[in-house]
């Protein structure tokens, strides 16, 4: 996970920070998916984690999502339920790359997220 742009290159310590050290059309993307996920699974915490935003929740990593020169990329790798609809975006090692000359599928990504927090708590629960 290395963002590029300035931002690689700092030490974020909140998402706003990170955030900022963006153009301004990057940083309404960004501020797009930090909504997306924040409504997603608004009992999640933001996190700066490996230099670029994340959600905690229950105390494990919900989700990540940074800025890279052509794309977002999400981690960590999407659930397989997923498989078919994010087959187009996925990249490396089963993370998506969401490329930045198209509209982000916001509705997905909420899903997503939904799905994982689901299964962090349910995990939580079994403990």
């Amino acid at each position: 996970m290395n963002p590029t742009m300035s931002a690689a290159k700092k030490k974020h310590e909140t998402m706003d920070q990170y955030i900022e050290t963006f153009p301004k059309d990057i940083r309404i993307i960004l501020e797009k998916m930090r909504i997306t996920i924040r409504k997603a699974a608004p009992e999640a915490e933001e996190a700066i984690s490996y230099q670029i935003p994340a959600f905690k929740l229950d105390g494990k990593i919900l989700v990540y999502f940074a800025a890279f020169k052509d794309h977002i990329g999400v981690y960590p790798p999407t659930p397989k339920v997923f498989k078919k609809e994010t087959s187009q975006y996925e990249g490396p090692k089963g993370n998506l790359k969401f490329p930045l000359d198209k509209p982000i599928p916001l509705d997905l990504v909420k899903r997503i997220v939904k799905f994982r927090a689901k299964e962090i708590l349910e995990k939580g629960k079994k403990k």
